[in-house]
């Protein structure tokens, strides 16, 4: 699934791109210095999982990252492994 409808938020706050699905909260925490963008962790609560939406969380994340115009430190394993499988992704690597 792509979750074209849901919207990506930016919780500033607390350093968190979220998206929220049938009422779970599945995020990303990232940590911006200068014009890099570290993304830290992805956590996608149990309900969740196996429905795409760590990567749609990503896609979208990745695609806020090229409109702000930020480099990606993509410390997160799991960002790292959707690299690989998505390398067009690469262009935002710093």
């Amino acid at each position: 699934m792509n979750y074209p409808d849901i919207e990506l938020v930016n919780n500033e706050a607390i350093h968190n791109f979220e998206l929220v699905i049938d009422g779970h909260r599945a995020f990303i925490d990232y940590k911006i210095k200068d014009d890099k963008i570290y993304l830290i962790h992805t956590d996608v609560p149990k309900e969740l999982e196996g429905k795409g939406v760590a990567a749609a969380l990503v896609e979208k994340a990745l695609t806020y990252i090229e409109q702000k115009g930020l480099k990606l430190v993509p410390l997160c394993v799991y960002v790292q492994f959707f690299l690989k499988r998505h390398p067009e992704w690469n262009r935002l690597l710093a």
